[in-house]
């Protein structure tokens, strides 16, 4: 008798991903690392020794969060970390205060640019939803 792999879509297709690294993608841009050490059957998470990943650019800092619970309808994605792939990343760990720094740099210099770019789409007779969405 063989076996034939079965891939679910519900929340028990979460069972090979207990005790093991993920990282999470939440609806808000939040990256999540830590280890899955429980879920239900919403896709309610519970992590442990998890940590909040900020990426600028080649960089990115960590701030720990411990355990971590996250309801299942903020989660966009998920995935496995392969910890002997993370490590030889051609990434930089820099001091979170210095990518709190870069990341505001880099907001206000994204809205400097939107300000612009609605500012010559609105001339040309275009109209600009300057609403703030979390577009999902």
């Amino acid at each position: 008798m063989s076996f034939t792999p079965q891939f679910f879509t519900t929340a028990e297709s979460l069972v090979d991903s207990l005790d093991r690294k993920l990282l999470v993608v939440l609806r808000d841009g939040r990256k999540i690392i830590g280890v899955l050490r429980s879920y239900d059957q919403f896709a309610n998470l519970v992590l442990q020794d998890s940590l909040e990943r900020i990426y600028v650019g080649d960089a990115y800092g960590d701030i720990e969060r411990g355990v971590f619970i996250i309801r299942g309808e903020n989660v966009v994605l998920l995935g496995e970390i392969d910890v002997d792939v993370e490590d030889a990343l051609p990434l930089r760990q820099l001091p979170i205060e210095e990518i709190l720094q870069m990341q505001r740099e880099e907001a206000e210099e994204k809205a400097r640019k939107d300000k612009l770019r609605y500012r010559l789409l609105h001339k040309q007779g275009f109209s600009v939803d300057f609403a703030d969405n979390d577009l999902y």
